[in-house]
């Protein structure tokens, strides 16, 4: 009795401690066991998706088969919905804070899209040789990196529109309503007219007047058809980028076309500018054309103003009818 009284605490730590170390060796094989089967499994799904990805790129990186019927849109994909088209009259937006907000928001980039873009423009005109200013290439950049800048910060407010055509073409194609489009159209005329008022105020009467005012005309050589059709291809290649670049398919599943929206955009417009400032000054923006003509006020500059509102219209509707009408196929789509 003594003796097992003795040995007893050596013969429990013993065979208890011998428990414990089999408990945790078995405890880690069945852990082990599950991490493995865990680890077999995620290897078979990655292995049926790369299978699939490639069987994706055998036809074309989309996922539809060679049986795909005739009138449907390549960019047609399960797992994307058209979103519904914009109502054409939206009386409740006129109750809205945030349709007033996104006005004001397009009214304030419009104006500082004109203080910077005429600024340079007065600056160019003004220099006496080509060495001391930074030419068309730099016109061009003015433009197109602001056009960059204001989307990238007001298209999450109002879409970062910054031009009645770019309005104008996003309604036609039924992606905003015709009450916000013309909220819209007015605060973009109304804030180019106070950006190119502030710019006269720093340059004065006499320099203003003497500079051109930035505004918008044919050039000598050039015939009005010339302009126009500047104006409408122009137009046209800026409004085809905005639907381009804001295409919600890019942000569906499986569109692979990871995209920054502002920066096609603006180097649309640096683009544009390089090619037509030669012959227009480049207008493809009815309010900047409009807020430096009504500043400006001469006669010569009212003579071709047209121009800068028929053309950008033209160029605009072609540019949605071509991407709602080829590029996505929507009439065609198949209605499930």
């Amino acid at each position: 009795m003594h003796c097992y009284l003795v040995s007893y605490p050596i013969y429990k730590g013993t065979i208890f401690s011998s428990c414990r170390w089999y408990a945790l060796i078995w405890l880690g094989f069945f852990v082990r066991k599950k991490k493995l089967q865990s680890l077999v499994v995620k290897w078979v799904k990655q292995k049926k998706k790369m299978e699939g990805k490639e069987e994706d790129v055998k036809l074309g990186a989309n996922k539809f088969s060679e049986r795909q019927p005739i009138g449907t849109s390549a960019q047609t994909d399960k797992d994307y919905k058209e979103p519904p088209p914009a109502p054409l009259f939206e009386p409740g937006e006129l109750k809205s804070w945030s349709f007033y907000r996104a006005g004001i928001a397009e009214f304030v980039a419009t104006f500082l899209f004109l203080y910077i873009t005429v600024l340079t423009v007065m600056g160019v005109s003004q220099s006496k040789t080509k060495c001391t200013t930074v030419g068309i290439q730099g016109i061009a950049w003015a433009f197109g990196g602001m056009i960059f800048a204001l989307v990238y910060c007001t298209a999450g407010i109002s879409g970062g529109h910054i031009n009645p055509a770019v309005t104008f073409g996003l309604l036609l194609a039924r992606k905003l309503s015709l009450t916000r489009a013309v909220f819209y159209m007015i605060m973009q005329c109304l804030g180019a007219i106070c950006g190119a008022g502030v710019v006269k105020g720093f340059e004065g009467d006499s320099r203003y007047e003497m500079l051109g005012g930035g505004a918008n005309v044919v050039n000598h050589g050039y015939t009005k058809g010339d302009g126009l059709g500047a104006e409408i291809v122009g137009t046209f290649i800026l409004v085809y980028t905005v639907f381009s670049a804001t295409d919600a398919k890019r942000n569906a599943r499986d569109s692979h076309v990871p995209i920054l929206a502002p920066l096609p955009i603006g180097f649309a417009v640096f683009l544009v500018h390089l090619a037509t400032i030669p012959i227009t000054g480049t207008g493809i923006n009815p309010a900047r054309s409009l807020g430096a003509a009504i500043i400006y006020n001469k006669d010569h500059a009212w003579d071709d103003h047209w121009i800068f509102w028929v053309g950008p219209f033209i160029g605009a509707a072609l540019a949605a009818i071509y991407h709602q009408i080829i590029i996505r196929a929507i009439p065609f789509k198949t209605r499930a």
